[in-house]
């Protein structure tokens, strides 16, 4: 089991069903635990060639209590009937997550696993070491969203600058994930909103915005701080020795 993911679990107590599966050793000089970002520097962040801060890189989430349980660090959705009966009803062992399945978004955020920003003209590419090890397409050509995108975990994203904070409006979410592990639900109604800052050249600041008309009565926030990562991206399987691989669902109305 990886460094990382034992560390959350010790200090924020990740439940049995989310290490059903195995991550690899750490190799040498690459540690795997939520200080990978620790110390990272402060000098002023770098320029893209359109002379933006330069947000490519890899990342450490330092997210993993908004992951475990956002209500428990201090965020509290406006919950919908039917969604807050959904939440307290909700089992961590039935997280999709733990069965290997895609976190979603905002989720993918928030895992105890890094993910790498690459920037090319056009489109910007996150690829994540864990959470179902998927990848993200933001298109930054100007096109607009699909008029009808077909449902998926990680939905229709579209990126744009406002100012030096890099946007990421995303739709067409497929509502089978959880936010949170505790079981904050979402349906396919949402729609997030990424709004991604360098502060400076070793930490980010990313703000959340759901709305989801679906299960919550108004959008709410929530803001990560990721690190720079110290070391490099490692392979991890989250199928490798998964012991439970009952068929989810998602939440249900």
């Amino acid at each position: 089991m990886s460094t990382r993911l034992f560390a959350a679990v010790t200090v924020f107590g990740l439940t049995a069903a989310t290490l059903m599966a195995q991550a690899p050793p750490a190799g040498p000089g690459r540690g795997r635990g939520p200080g990978r970002g620790d110390g990272a520097s402060t000098s002023p962040a770098p320029k893209n060639a359109e002379g933006h801060p330069d947000i490519s890189g890899a990342w450490n989430p330092n997210a993993i209590q908004f992951n475990v349980d956002m209500v428990k660090a201090g965020i509290m959705p406006p919950f919908q009937p039917w969604a807050e009966k959904a939440y307290h009803a909700a089992q961590a062992k039935n997280d999709p997550e733990a069965h290997c399945l895609p976190p979603g978004i905002p989720r993918m955020s928030t895992t105890p696993y890094p993910f790498r920003i690459v920037q090319t003209p056009g489109l910007t590419l996150i690829v994540y070491e864990g959470g179902a090890h998927v990848w993200r397409q933001i298109f930054t050509d100007g096109r607009p969203h699909e008029k009808d995108p077909n449902p998926t975990w990680l939905g229709d994203s579209i990126g744009k600058w406002d100012g030096d904070t890099f946007v990421i409006d995303t739709v067409g979410l497929n509502g089978k994930a959880w936010i949170d592990e505790s079981g904050l639900p979402e349906t396919d109604k949402m729609h997030v909103i990424e709004r991604i800052r360098r502060v400076d050249m070793g930490h980010l600041e990313i703000e959340h915005t759901v709305d989801d008309p679906g299960a919550y009565t108004e959008p709410w926030k929530f803001t990560t701080h990721p690190t720079q990562l110290k070391g490099e991206m490692l392979e991890y399987i989250c199928q490798e020795n998964n012991k439970d691989v009952d068929h989810i669902s998602g939440p249900a109305k």
